[in-house]
């Protein structure tokens, strides 16, 4: 009985079927582990770009010069004593046209590479008297006489020249650094002006600004107008607003956008953090994307991001293949060992872990390929070790390669991808139907009818 039962273990297939099976469930573990691999290379290159971007200029955020005038109230203590509070009221342009010509170079940082950009930009704009709308919003007057423009930059670092602000033509102004009040801006810089007997007039001021990666402008106008130019092919629009107009080439991007304040949430004057109080009201929590809208420079090519999503398609690649190799081994009446069954599946998962390393030396389909012709070759050769037949290690083969053709093809037709992989699939499965339709699965099951 003993005998039997040995027999019929050694030769059961299903019994073959649950051991395959688990071992699907084993090969699962370094799968994930080749993912958490690639997680992390991509960590590390995020750090490389970080570390760079931080001594050239981050992602830069410009916005508008707004007038901040402060006025004061009387309050009571915690230890009730008499208190002055400072508050500011805030005026926004009210004609803004900005224009800014992106020049970006690529820098390496050991195997990574990194965008960075110099923008050369002018903002232009006119100021209107808002004074008598504010002096009604406060209860004590406004001193005029102590107002401040301010002018906000996301990261300073990046400024390479002395920023001035030239006013109706004649009057030129340089900023100093920081900001007296975060109502509007959390960074930036400002210079003192007394508005007493000057609440109109035009406004210049140039930029030579650094960053890296991105730049979004703030709609702070009444009406604000962006023209942008940039050497760079590969662009990205985001933020709040995408461009009226936009025209891309190979080698240059231009867009330009019209924003009216109808098409935000904020008026043009108001007290302390009215814009981010605005915003709050209309749904948008603390720390949530404003109304800034720009650019993004995208590298055309993330390794690590084509590399992430074909190791997503791995276990359906690892199911495909063992069960062709499942299915040669009942045609041919030939056994396959589980453990043979794990080395071809560890085959196709080192076929992941060459992926990531060659491509980042090498552009990704060079990698892929070279990659596909390595584990092909390797599961050939074994192949042909147990089977011992040429026609079967073609079989196999050809199998591989059109499954590394099929997958190559998902990762290319991102848009079409599900609508490709289930007409795949429905393929796969149907041909595999056929080629079965004659097997006597019950007269495989017994022992005797199976060559040793």
């Amino acid at each position: 009985m003993i005998t039997n039962f040995n027999t019929w273990a050694r030769t059961s297939i299903t019994l073959k079927m649950v051991i395959i099976g688990i071992l699907i469930l084993v090969l699962l573990i370094p799968t994930n582990m080749v993912e958490n691999l690639i997680r992390e290379r991509e960590y590390i290159r995020d750090e490389a770009v970080k570390e760079v971007a931080a001594k050239w200029g981050l992602d830069q955020t410009i916005g508008t010069p707004v007038i901040s005038i402060p006025y004061y109230t009387q309050g009571i203590d915690a230890n009730g004593h008499k208190q002055t509070y400072i508050h500011y009221a805030h005026v926004l342009p009210n004609d803004i046209q900005i224009e800014s010509k992106v020049t970006p170079e690529k820098k390496k940082r050991g195997l990574y590479e990194i965008v960075l950009y110099n923008t050369q930009t002018t903002i232009k704009g006119t100021f209107k008297s808002e004074i008598d709308k504010l002096q009604q919003l406060t209860s004590n007057g406004l001193r005029l006489d102590q107002a401040h423009i301010e002018l906000g930059i996301s990261d300073l670092k990046g400024l390479k020249d002395i920023v001035s602000f030239n006013m109706d033509g004649m009057d030129t102004i340089e900023f100093n650094p920081g900001i007296p009040n975060n109502d509007i801006y959390y960074s930036g810089m400002s210079f003192p002006i007394n508005l007493t007997d000057k609440t109109e007039f035009a406004f210049e001021c140039k930029l030579n600004l650094n960053g890296s990666t991105s730049l979004h402008f703030l709609p702070y106008g009444k009406k604000t107008s962006v023209e942008l130019h940039s050497s760079w092919g590969d662009p990205s629009f985001e933020g709040y607003f995408l461009p009226d107009s936009s025209k891309i080439t190979d080698t240059s991007t231009y867009a330009k956008w019209k924003i009216l304040q109808l098409n935000r949430n904020y008026p043009q004057y108001g007290l302390d953090a009215f814009i981010r109080t605005s915003e709050q009201a209309a749904g948008l929590q603390q720390g949530q994307s404003d109304s800034s809208f720009g650019v993004r420079l995208i590298l055309p090519v993330d390794e690590y991001q084509k590399t992430n999503r074909s190791a997503k398609y791995s276990i359906m690649f690892i199911l495909l293949t063992i069960v062709s190799f499942f299915f040669v081994e009942i045609i041919n009446k030939k056994r396959v060992h589980p453990i043979q069954y794990l080395l071809i599946g560890f085959g196709i998962v080192l076929f992941y872990i060459l992926l990531l390393s060659i491509s980042e030396h090498l552009n990704f389909d060079t990698a892929y390929w070279i990659s596909c012709v390595g584990i092909v070759l390797l599961i050939s050769l074994y192949t042909q070790s147990i089977f011992r037949k040429l026609k079967i290690t073609f079989l196999i083969s050809a199998i591989l390669l059109i499954l590394y053709v099929f997958f190559y093809a998902l990762l290319q037709l991102q848009n079409y991808s599900l609508l490709m992989g289930s007409v795949g699939l429905f393929i796969i499965l149907g041909t595999t139907m056929y080629l079965t339709r004659n097997i006597d699965w019950y007269k495989e099951e017994n022992p005797k009818e199976l060559v040793e």
